[in-house]
């Protein structure tokens, strides 16, 4: 199977809302993270900073959750099916996030900011992906 032939059995056009909002969700949460350490003040001053943050993690979506099925068909159907879809793909996403902001970006990967960011980022995703089928 070529990439063309699986990223088109795992990208559903009705699951369109969901990406928007998975990236929207992903910004605020990392943006929110990083006004935890640093003003707002100094985001203005230093606009490519949170680029350098917000991009790692953003790349790491982009290639995990096609791969894991964030926007298949399923994932477009009910919470109960999009929601562990969202979780599953977070995982190899933010591991990505944090291998390109130790060797690409800038940044470090305590810890604790990547046990945060690994559970802080499943549960915005789930939390959202309920609000929208609630929505809906």
């Amino acid at each position: 199977m070529d990439l063309q032939s699986l990223l088109s059995s795992r990208i559903d056009r009705g699951a369109a809302p969901l990406a928007v909002g998975d990236v929207l969700v992903l910004v605020a949460f990392l943006t929110a993270g990083t006004l935890s350490h640093t003003t707002s003040q100094f985001l203005i001053e230093n606009p490519l900073y949170l680029a350098q943050v917000l991009a790692p993690f953003l790349i790491g979506w982009g290639i995990a959750a096609p791969f894991v099925g964030a926007y298949s068909a399923g994932a477009a159907e009910t919470a109960k099916s999009s929601v562990p879809l969202a979780v599953r793909s977070w995982i190899p996403a933010a591991v990505i996030g944090f291998v390109l902001r130790t060797f690409v970006f800038t940044g470090g990967v305590a810890p604790a900011f990547v046990a945060i960011t690994l559970v802080g980022g499943m549960v915005v995703l789930g939390a959202w992906r309920v609000l929208y089928f609630k929505l809906r």
